[in-house]
């Protein structure tokens, strides 16, 4: 498509400047949870993280209220971001949850990493009786021993609507909306990933697509990680029983889609 010329006034002076090509316009990539009548919004970068969280939940059986509390938590910690320094109360705090390595969390490198900070975090959290009816304050203030308790409960809804969206709780609930791929994804560093998060789902990769047999809240639970990870893996589609979210579109259409078949495509390379 050509790109159009058009006029605009600068100082009194008549300039012409291009418009942007259809593929070109800037895009403000989000991705948005909507649970209810509510709608949340975290970056791809955060919506990756929240996705890691919720997904370890999901294969450790625990129920969506501890990914509520760990959202809400690493919200408040560190933005969802692994951020790899600390503040004045924890000037050695690392990672998602700034966990403090002088406080026995691991190693900074340990802490550093999604995947160990996350488990560590539920190791803690599901030694809180009855953690599952406490306030996310006292919950999550329990684990995190932290100088502000009272932050926690601030970011409770978007914890909650995230952790709903992200366990499978809520079907088709997580939407990104995203800029074109910047280049070819990799199906098997998505199968891995996937693999790492939730166990082996026993992916088969053919060309620029992964399908794998996964079902329950488990299946929803890794398309919407596919979802939430379409930026960092150049996924330009997933498909869930009956459901398929397109890079290009806007939310879940309906799909033949089977039943239990999770199918992710990534962009393939240009020829």
């Amino acid at each position: 498509m050509l790109t159009a010329l058009a006029a605009v006034v600068v100082g009194g002076a008549v300039v012409a400047v291009h418009q942007l090509e259809d593929s070109e316009v800037l895009v403000r990539e989000h991705c948005s949870a909507t649970v209810g009548s509510d709608t949340f919004e975290l970056t791809p970068t955060q919506a990756g993280n929240a996705a890691l969280i919720s997904g370890v939940a999901v294969s450790r059986g625990l129920p969506a209220r501890a990914a509520s509390i760990a959202i809400a938590t690493a919200i408040q910690e560190s933005r969802l971001e692994n951020i790899d320094y600390g503040d004045d109360a924890g000037p050695d705090s690392r990672g998602l949850f700034q966990q403090r390595p002088s406080q026995g969390w691991g190693t900074e490198e340990q802490v550093m990493a999604p995947l160990y900070a996350t488990g560590a975090f539920y190791d803690a959290l599901v030694q809180v009786p009855g953690y599952e009816a406490l306030p996310i304050t006292e919950a999550a203030q329990t684990v995190q021993r932290s100088a502000y308790p009272e932050a926690y409960a601030d970011h409770e809804p978007e914890g909650r609507a995230f952790a709903s969206a992200l366990t499978g709780n809520s079907p088709a609930a997580l939407n990104c909306t995203l800029r074109e791929p910047d280049g070819s994804g990799d199906v098997l560093a998505v199968s891995s990933a996937l693999d790492e998060v939730f166990g082996p789902l026993g992916g088969v990769a053919d060309g620029h697509r992964l399908t794998m047999q996964v079902t329950g809240t488990t299946g929803w639970a890794a398309a919407q990680w596919a979802v939430a990870n379409a930026s960092t893996h150049r996924i330009t589609s997933v498909a869930y029983s009956g459901l398929e979210w397109v890079r290009e579109d806007d939310g879940w259409t309906p799909t033949t889609s089977a039943d239990g078949t999770l199918t992710v495509t990534v962009a393939a390379a240009t020829p």
